[in-house]
């Protein structure tokens, strides 16, 4: 009897290693699915891995480029942060995974994907429905939501224990037993001594930026230029300008890594209704971030800017909780695009201590108009005018003044 295929969208660490021996124990046949979306991996060495424990394939995806131009640059361009504070680095990285993982399916007439992702956590629902949005066919099987694996396995304690028996090394340690993602665009750490929000996150968990102890005591001066809100190329020191997407992220990771730049750590509102603490480092897009929050603040109009941070604000928890294969999330990329069309234009920034300082922009299409504005000329604003538009403004808050003013001796 042929057995049934399994695609496991496989990363090489303790979880889905332990899983990949678990459904081969159940006489699946396993496909492991490696997207390369930028992580610090040496992928041959996961591939021996995979096929030491006893996987019938592994296929190893480079989506670096993908990754940059369909999800890290439009998030930029959408302004998204969930929460006012999280830049949605694994969030991003699971309906690009998803693409790939469901054409790994189809390829070899599978009849299941499978994932690592934790039943209390929002992965969970980031890659099923994405790949729902993508298959609707499609079976899975969720070994975290499976009473007989979860049976067996209460933690990641017991996963060590799995792993050690059966001869499957990991990385992870019950002394550091925090779980990690990484990708280009940033690395999270959660889980172990972490879970506790109040312990500090140790100095030496952080891999992709330096101490601010350690950073350099010379500031980095660069420039990013913006074409419709994407950002189009990077102008280093000795007038070296970078066009290349994948060449441009990688730069502005080293530089923000180098000085510090881009960690958080917070507290968030998971989807399925949990709080959740998580530490996250996210370089580059934090420099593009400030970059392109000041460039089209630049360039919009007012009113523009305003309702677009409201889509931005719901675009974000649309990508938060999985849904950016969603008629919801088309239409709010389309009208933020749209909001976009004239954030054109160069942000000069300077990189220091872990802050990104503005210091300048310029844009051939700017509603910014320095003679109007001007402080030594009156050019064509007429000052008088401003009279009755304080005018008009007053005679709403007199109103409610003077009836407030009215019910207060009326009540005494």
């Amino acid at each position: 009897m042929t057995k049934e295929c399994v695609i496991l969208a496989y990363s090489g660490g303790l979880d889905t290693s332990c899983i990949l021996k678990w459904l081969l124990d159940k006489d699946y046949k396993v496909v492991c699915y490696i997207a390369d979306v930028g992580q610090d991996e040496d992928f041959d060495t996961v591939k021996t891995k995979a096929l030491k424990i006893g996987a019938h394939d592994v296929v190893i995806d480079d989506l670096k480029v993908t990754f940059i131009q369909d999800y890290i640059f439009p998030a930029i361009q959408a302004g998204l942060l969930y929460e006012s504070r999280y830049l949605l680095g694994t969030a991003l990285a699971r309906p690009c995974i998803s693409i790939g993982l469901i054409k790994c399916y189809l390829q070899h007439g599978a009849q299941y994907i499978s994932h690592g992702a934790t039943g209390k956590g929002n992965d969970q629902v980031r890659f099923e429905l994405s790949c729902y949005s993508l298959c609707p066919s499609l079976r899975v099987i969720a070994p975290w939501r499976d009473p007989e694996f979860t049976l067996k396995f209460q933690g990641r304690k017991d996963l060590l224990s799995f792993a050690a028996r059966n001869g499957i090394p990991v990385s992870a340690t019950p002394s550091a037993p925090w779980s990690t993602d990484a990708n280009l665009m940033h690395i999270s750490y959660e889980s172990g001594i972490l879970e506790n929000p109040a312990n500090e996150g140790p100095s030496d968990l952080y891999t992709m930026t330096s101490n601010l102890e350690e950073t350099p005591d010379d500031p980095y001066f660069l420039e990013i230029t913006f074409k419709s809100g994407i950002p189009s190329s990077l102008g280093l020191r000795n007038n070296e300008r970078i066009k290349n997407v994948l060449d441009m992220y990688m730069a502005l990771n080293q530089i923000g890594g180098i000085h510090g730049i881009g960690r958080i750590d917070i507290v968030e509102n998971r989807f399925i209704g949990l709080k959740s603490r998580g530490i996250y480092e996210s370089p580059g897009a934090h420099i593009l971030h400030t970059a392109h929050k000041d460039l089209e603040i630049f360039c919009l109009d007012k009113e523009i800017y305003r309702i677009k941070q409201n889509l931005s604000e719901k675009l974000s928890e649309c990508v938060y909780n999985g849904f950016w294969f969603s008629p919801e999330a088309d239409y709010l990329r389309n009208c933020t695009a749209i909001a976009q069309e004239m954030v054109s234009g160069t942000v000069k920034l300077k990189i220091f201590k872990g802050n990104v300082f503005v210091l300048g922009r310029y844009s051939d299409i700017s509603l910014y108009n320095e003679d109007l504005v001007s402080m030594d000329r009156h050019a064509d604003f007429t000052p008088a005018d401003a009279t009755g538009f304080i005018n008009i403004h007053a005679i709403r808050l007199k109103e409610y003044y003077r009836y407030k003013n009215q019910r207060n001796k009326h009540q005494s």
